[in-house]
């Protein structure tokens, strides 16, 4: 930036001093040109705005926590929250605000265990659903568990099949409570996965995007994706 100074010139001293023979000049006027003024004003509110914008930003990031009762197909009816499902609740996740809720069928709970789903109604692909499996008291290992998750879930097996890269780890929390996670880099799409053993039911919650609602969004989808956990008694 431009370093405005208000000392005369060399010329306007020289011409003011006191000479007889030399007829005495009024030195002009200084003032700054009203363009220099209006752009330095331009520039103070252009970089007022690019410090106040990120913060903006990160104020409109919003969550609503879904309340996931796991209930059986043949339990199965009614939506959406209210005390009940809170008081009942088997699990908790994120969901972003403005996603909307796809009513999942009791046929499709009884055969391969989708208990709720979320999604982004501008790109119903990046999404993100739970499913439950009774009958599990522990965790198996890693590769056992996934694999099983395949087996009635179509779009994992090709995931899987086609994945440039698959990382898995093993988590507790708070409660010393196991947590598998994994992420799968697939051709276009992007997935991560948490599974964990609670009630005697196995439940993985999965976070799905394209290659590039995942390349926008990746801090959003791994904050829902970390939200995931079992609440109430094991």
């Amino acid at each position: 930036m431009a370093t405005l100074s208000s000392s005369p010139s060399p010329s306007i001293l020289s011409s003011s001093t006191a000479n007889p023979k030399t007829p005495y000049l009024k030195p002009p006027l200084l003032f700054f040109p009203k363009p220099l003024t209006t752009a330095l004003t331009t520039a103070l509110a252009t970089t007022t705005l690019l410090l106040t914008s990120p913060l903006s930003s990160i104020a409109s990031d919003a969550y609503n926590v879904y309340y996931g009762t796991a209930a059986s197909a043949a339990n199965y009816g009614g939506y959406g929250g209210n005390s009940d499902k809170k008081a009942s609740a088997e699990y908790v996740y994120d969901v972003p605000d403005g996603w909307k809720e796809r009513l999942v069928s009791k046929v499709e709970k009884g055969t391969n265990g989708t208990d709720s789903e979320f999604y982004n109604p501008k790109k119903r692909q990046e999404k993100e659903y739970l499913t439950f499996l009774a009958g599990f008291r522990q965790l198996a290992p890693k590769d056992v568990i996934l694999n099983n998750l395949a087996l009635s879930d179509v779009e994992l097996q090709d995931l899987i099949a086609g994945a440039d890269s698959l990382v898995s780890e093993e988590k507790k929390d708070e409660n010393g409570q196991l947590y598998y996670v994994y992420e799968i880099d697939g051709i276009g799409k992007h997935s991560l996965i948490a599974v964990t053993c609670a009630k005697n039911k196995l439940y993985a919650h999965f976070v799905n995007a394209p290659a590039p609602e995942w390349k926008r969004d990746e801090d959003t989808l791994r904050h829902i994706h970390e939200s995931f956990k079992t609440v109430g008694s094991s």
